[in-house]
């Protein structure tokens, strides 16, 4: 038979393994304790009823213990979830501890306030950046040095192999032997299939593409609408005479006496040469009805 009295008497004054003594007082270990200070009220072995709230991974319980079943301690607490609304866990407690202490449903409510609060200061916490301070031993940082160190060398080491086998190799030295590895030989056919695409490439970008352009087409075009614009008249006759007078002052060669009296027989200025050259002339008989013959002179451009 379970007597609570006895049971306090002994633990308080004897020897308990959750009490804790310190300067400030005396406190409890219990896990189930509710205040965590060690008194007749709030010892979880002294009293055959009594509640506290647990946390199971950021989720509150609710455990609550009977004399009835005091004596099956398999199935001492009965856990009760609390929803994560602190209003709806407080309605929660008030259901399932109605008739019980009022003292113990108060320490109960304080504990959850405390825990819900605990909980959300660790949310803020974890979502906040900090600064991690680790140290690492000496010797592992000059094992990971000579490790570097060791990588290095074997890179360069290896390289230089393979630029002189394939020195070697494109020489002729082997002859028929084929035996190196197939991964290497691959990649080295990839090298050279992109230096040989990127010198085509260069090599057709260099070539400017020839075409051909018709020209002369306006030249052409100004020329047959010259050969029309003229029309014949009767005064051709006397344009003949003119033209041909122009033309034999223009032939003559310009002649230019210093005061000294020598003669300079220098060539006239390109613009004056170009204006004088002598034209070309196209004659053009037109019959009339009356059957007289009109001929008139025409210069081509």
């Amino acid at each position: 038979m379970q007597h609570d009295e006895v049971i306090w008497q002994v633990i308080r004054h004897k020897h308990c393994s959750y009490m804790a003594k310190i300067e400030t007082g005396i406190f409890c270990r219990n896990p189930y304790n509710v205040t965590g200070i060690c008194n007749r009220s709030s010892c979880p072995l002294a009293n055959s009823r009594y509640a506290t709230i647990r946390d199971h991974d950021g989720v509150f319980y609710l455990y609550m213990k009977t004399i009835e079943r005091a004596h099956m301690p398999k199935n001492l607490w009965e856990r009760v979830k609390l929803p994560r609304n602190y209003e709806k866990a407080l309605e929660t407690i008030d259901k399932h501890l109605l008739y019980w202490p009022k003292l113990l449903q108060h320490k109960i409510k304080q504990r959850l306030t405390k825990m819900t609060q605990m909980r959300i200061r660790m949310r803020k916490l974890a979502l906040k950046t900090r600064e991690k301070i680790m140290t690492t031993p000496r010797r592992d940082i000059k094992r990971e040095l000579r490790r570097e160190e060791k990588a290095v060398k074997a890179a360069v080491l290896d390289k230089a192999i393979e630029t002189e086998l394939l020195e070697r190799l494109k020489k002729g030295i082997y002859g028929d032997i084929y035996n190196y590895p197939e991964l290497e030989w691959n990649k080295v056919l990839d090298e050279e299939k992109q230096v040989a695409e990127g010198v085509e490439e260069e090599e057709e970008e260099e070539e400017p593409e020839i075409e051909y352009v018709e020209g002369y087409e306006e030249l052409e075009e100004e020329e047959d609408m010259e050969d029309f614009s003229g029309f014949p008249s009767k005064m051709s006759d006397f344009n003949d005479d003119e033209h041909d007078s122009a033309d034999e002052e223009e032939d003559e060669e310009q002649v230019v006496i210093h005061k000294k009296g020598k003669r300079d027989s220098r060539k006239p200025d390109d613009d004056l040469v170009k204006s004088k050259k002598k034209k070309k002339r196209v004659v053009v008989e037109m019959e009339q009805e009356d059957g007289d013959v009109i001929r008139t002179l025409k210069t081509a451009s």
